[in-house]
C-alpha cells in the first residue's frame, strides 16, 4: 500500500501535479541519462508539455518547474528564493546545468513546448521529454504522467495494469485493505482506531521513529507556510492583481481574540486556509494535502483545533489527525483519482475537505464509522466541482475555496458525530466511485483547462 507520508509531500507552489510532478519527471529523465551513460553525450533536451500541463502551464508554474527539475531540483528540498534566481541565470545565459556532469545550451522559448491540443488518453497531465547528441541523434525518449498530489508514472507504469492482489496489497503490510469498507471490518477485528491501525502499516515499511519524525516534520511545515502566509502581503503574482487577505484579516483577529461572536470561528478557519493557499499561488513551500490546490483546508483545521500553545497534547493529536486524514486521502487515491485534470476541483478541494472532516472527527473521539461518516458527507457536499482557474492561476476561485473547504469539513465532522442509530445511507465507498465516475463525466472544459466556467466568464485585468 502506499504511505501516508506519501499522500502528504513537502514541496512548492503553486500546483502538486503542474509543479512538484513535472519538476520530478524532469529530474527523472536526468538521473535515466546518467544512469544509461548518456548524459555526456547530450547535447539538447526538448520537453512536451501536453493536455492539461500545457493548457494551464504558465500558470500553474509547470514551464518553470520543468527547467528546475532538469537542473536537478527536488520539490521537498527546494528553495523559493534559490530557484527563482537559478531560473533568472539560466533564461539570461540560456545555459543549463543538466546534474552535476553536462552543461547544455537551453532555452525554454524554443526546448519547451506547449501542446495543448493533445490529450493523453492515460492521463490528461502527460510530458515528454526527449535527449539528442551533437548530431542531432535521438538518445533518449521518454513519456511521464504527473497524476496528481505530486506522484508521477511513466506511460509503461500507467499502461501495465495492476494485478488484484496488488491493488489491495501493493507493499507488505499487516493490515492491507483495497476500500473503506475492509479498512472499518479491520478495525473492529483488530480493535483498532483508523489511525492505529495505519501506523502498524506504516511501521512495515520503516521505524516507527522515522514515521513519527515524517508526521512532525509535516505539521511543523504546515505551520511554517500558515505563519509564512500570515505576514506576506501585496499583490500575488501571475497579472490578476488579486490582493493577499489573510494578513489583515489575522491582524483584526489577533487584536480581538476573545470575542463571543459564534461566526468568528469561521473567520479563524478561513484566514488559516487563505494564508496557506496565498502562500501557494505566490510558489512558497507548501505540503500537499493531497494537493497543492487544496493544501490549505487541512493546515486550517489542524491549526485551530490543535493549538500550540496551551495544549501539552499537541504533537500526539496532530499525529492522530494526519494518520486518519492519510487514511482516507489513500483511499481516493487508490480508488479513484486526486488530480483536478481528471476529477475537477472534486478530486482536490473535495478530497481535502473529506479527509479533514475524517481527522477532525477522530480527533473528537469518533469511532472508525463515524470517521468514515464524516469522509463521506465531505465529499457528498462536494461532488461536481469544477476546476475553472481564472488566467491559468491557482487563485481565482482556488483561495477562497480553501476556505469553504475548511469550513465544510468541520461541519461534515459535527454532523457525524451527531448522527445516531441507524448507518448513513450513503458509504464512502459509494461517495468515491460516485465521484471517480462525475470525473469521467466532466466535460474538459471544466477539468484544469481554463477553457470553462468562471476561468472565460471572468475578464482578466
Amino acid at each position: 500500500m502506499l504511505s501516508v507520508l506519501d499522500i502528504f509531500r513537502i514541496g512548492i507552489g503553486p500546483s502538486s501535479s503542474h509543479t512538484v510532478g513535472p519538476m520530478r519527471i524532469a529530474r527523472r529523465f536526468v538521473r535515466a541519462l546518467e544512469k544509461a551513460g548518456e548524459l555526456p553525450q547530450v547535447e539538447r533536451v526538448a520537453v512536451e508539455l501536453q493536455g492539461s500541463l500545457a493548457l494551464t502551464g504558465v500558470g500553474h508554474g509547470t514551464v518553470d518547474a520543468s527547467i528546475l527539475g532538469l537542473a536537478g531540483f527536488r520539490p521537498e528540498r527546494t528553495d523559493p528564493d534559490e530557484a527563482a534566481r537559478t531560473l533568472a541565470s539560466i533564461r539570461e545565459d540560456k545555459r543549463l546545468q543538466l546534474g552535476d556532469q553536462r552543461e547544455i545550451a537551453f532555452d525554454s522559448q524554443a526546448d519547451i513546448e506547449l501542446v495543448g491540443h493533445i490529450i493523453p488518453d492515460l492521463h490528461p497531465n502527460g510530458m515528454v521529454l526527449r535527449a539528442y547528441d551533437a548530431s542531432g541523434k535521438l538518445l533518449r525518449e521518454g513519456t511521464y504522467f504527473s497524476t496528481g498530489g505530486g506522484f508521477v508514472a511513466s506511460q509503461a507504469q500507467l499502461k501495465k495494469p495492476p494485478k488484484d492482489d496488488q491493488v489491495k496489497a501493493g507493499a507488505k503490510v499487516p493490515h492491507p485493505f483495497g476500500s473503506a469498507q475492509e479498512l472499518l471490518a479491520l478495525c473492529a477485528e483488530h480493535d483498532l482506531s483508523v489511525a492505529d491501525l495505519i501506523l502498524a502499516n506504516e511501521d512495515a515499511m520503516r521505524p516507527r521513529e522515522e514515521t513519527i519524525a515524517g508526521l512532525d516534520r509535516i505539521a511543523q511545515a504546515m505551520d511554517g507556510c500558515i505563519d509564512r502566509g500570515l505576514t506576506q502581503r501585496g499583490i500575488l503574482p501571475g497579472g490578476l492583481k488579486v490582493q493577499r487577505r489573510a494578513p489583515d484579516l489575522w491582524d483584526k483577529l489577533s487584536g480581538n481574540p476573545l470575542s463571543n461572536e459564534r461566526e468568528q470561528l469561521f473567520d479563524w478557519l478561513n484566514c488559516y486556509a487563505m494564508a496557506v493557499n496565498e502562500e501557494n499561488a505566490a510558489g512558497g513551500r507548501v505540503v500537499t494535502a493531497p494537493t497543492n490546490g487544496a493544501a490549505g483546508i487541512i493546515p486550517a483545521v489542524i491549526r485551530f483545533y490543535c493549538k500550540t500553545a496551551d495544549d501539552a497534547d499537541c504533537a500526539e493529536k496532530r499525529r492522530l489527525f494526519l494518520l486518519t486524514a492519510g487514511a482516507v486521502g489513500l483511499l481516493y487515491k487508490q480508488r479513484a483519482s486526486i488530480s483536478g485534470a481528471e476529477m475537477g476541483c472534486q478530486g482536490e478541494v473535495g478530497v481535502a475537505c473529506s479527509m479533514a472532516a475524517g481527522g477532525l472527527a477522530a480527533l473528537w473521539g469518533a469511532t472508525p464509522h463515524q470517521v468514515a461518516s464524516a469522509a463521506e458527507i465531505g465529499m457528498e457536499h462536494n461532488l461536481g466541482l469544477t476546476c475553472d482557474p481564472v488566467g491559468g492561476l491557482v487563485q481565482v476561485p482556488c483561495i477562497e475555496r480553501n476556505a469553504i473547504g475548511a469550513v465544510k469539513a468541520v461541519n461534515a465532522a459535527r454532523l457525524a458525530l451527531h448522527r445516531t442509530g441507524a448507518e448513513s445511507l450513503v458509504t464512502l465507498d459509494q461517495v468515491i466511485e460516485t465521484m471517480r465516475q462525475t470525473g469521467l463525466d466532466m466535460s474538459n472544459k471544466y477539468k484544469e483547462t481554463s477553457q470553462g466556467g468562471l476561468a472565460v466568464n471572468v475578464v482578466e485585468c
